[in-house]
């Protein structure tokens, strides 16, 4: 871009070149609007985020290789080496963050407004090739005897992994040695695994519709199926309170169907409760003795003849009237004689 712009440079007739270049002689300066903070030792530069990070303003995750607009300007000195400081606004909220260089562990180090996503290791405990530091590079070069020693432990970790780097090689020779195959077989297990996706995937969502749900369900396991199973055939009562509930209804029941009332009597006053008479069916009669009392005596004598024409008796007034009409509401008793020696006997 800089080429570009040079090779094209127009010079107006009032140039002077006793005041210098173009841009000084125009007041401006060459990288234009990234050195428009210039005079606070601020240039305008693109950034590239070196790792991920979580921005402290929103909460949301910006990846490794994201690219920025950002300011830099020197803050200090690692020996010879100058530290920079890079500042950048979050493109999804208003958040500024602050990166500056680290020579000193060759790495870069978050001042504020972000904090950086742990994907750091220990290269040693993967069994990684490790580069020298400048603290061994200077014992191998000075120290004899530690090179000597240094020397004898790479050869031991190299016999102790050549069983394994051979397990390897022969995997790899016999997997491998057919590409196609081996990609036809990759292939045909993740088409497969897609189907049963697919049919979990419409299965989950009939279940959904039907329940008129909107949530995410986790895959089944076999634990899952046991313990729904179980649920399933669970009883809510034990098998002791059944028999005791069993227990109190035969001991509250009636023994005699005439005793209901006193039945619900009991209970009332077990439960504590007043009941009125009305409530029970029961009903005063206020009887006067000089003015009803050939009244009510009248009365029960009616319910007593009453009594007795349902059963079937002829009442004491009209039993001398006719003989004939007392056999007649006189109930009959049929007698029949069954034998067993033959069958004329009936």
């Amino acid at each position: 871009m800089g080429e570009r712009k040079g090779q094209n440079l127009y010079y107006p007739p009032d140039y002077d070149p006793k005041a210098g270049g173009l841009n000084k002689w125009q007041g401006t300066h060459a990288l234009r609007e990234r050195a428009r903070k210039i005079h606070l030792g601020i240039l305008i530069i693109r950034f590239e985020m070196p790792y991920n990070i979580w921005c402290d303003g929103c909460k949301n995750h910006i990846g490794m290789g994201v690219r920025y607009n950002a300011e830099k300007k020197k803050v200090g000195m690692y020996y010879s080496t100058p530290v920079y400081q890079f500042r950048m606004k979050c493109h999804l909220c208003d958040n500024h963050f602050e990166i500056k260089t680290d020579p000193q562990n060759l790495d870069y180090e978050i001042v504020s407004g972000a904090r950086r996503q742990e994907n750091r290791w220990d290269p040693t405990q993967n069994e990684q090739i490790v580069p020298e530091t400048k603290e061994v590079q200077r014992k191998l070069f000075d120290d004899a005897m530690y090179k000597l020693e240094h020397g004898a432990k790479d050869t031991q970790a190299a016999e102790e992994a050549k069983p394994v780097l051979g397990r390897l090689f022969q995997r790899n020779d016999s997997v491998w040695r057919d590409d196609f195959e081996a990609n036809s077989r990759l292939r045909a297990q993740f088409r497969s695994r897609k189907k049963e996706l697919k049919l979990e995937e419409e299965k989950d969502n009939a279940l959904l519709a039907r329940s008129s749900l909107a949530v995410a369900l986790l895959p089944e396991s076999d634990n899952d199926r046991r313990m729904a199973q179980l649920m399933r055939l669970h009883s809510s009562k034990t098998i002791y309170e059944k028999d005791k509930e069993r227990r109190n209804a035969i001991l509250n029941r009636p023994v005699l169907p005439s005793t209901s009332s006193s039945k619900q009597l009991l209970v009332s006053k077990s439960n504590g409760t007043h009941q009125e008479s009305k409530s029970l069916g029961i009903v005063k009669r206020s009887v006067t003795i000089s003015g009803k009392a050939d009244e009510f005596a009248e009365q029960i004598q009616q319910e007593k003849r009453a009594k007795v024409i349902e059963i079937g008796c002829e009442t004491p007034s009209r039993a001398t009237t006719t003989s004939k009409a007392v056999t007649e509401t006189r109930p009959r008793l049929l007698l029949c004689n069954y034998g067993s020696g033959s069958s004329d006997s009936d």
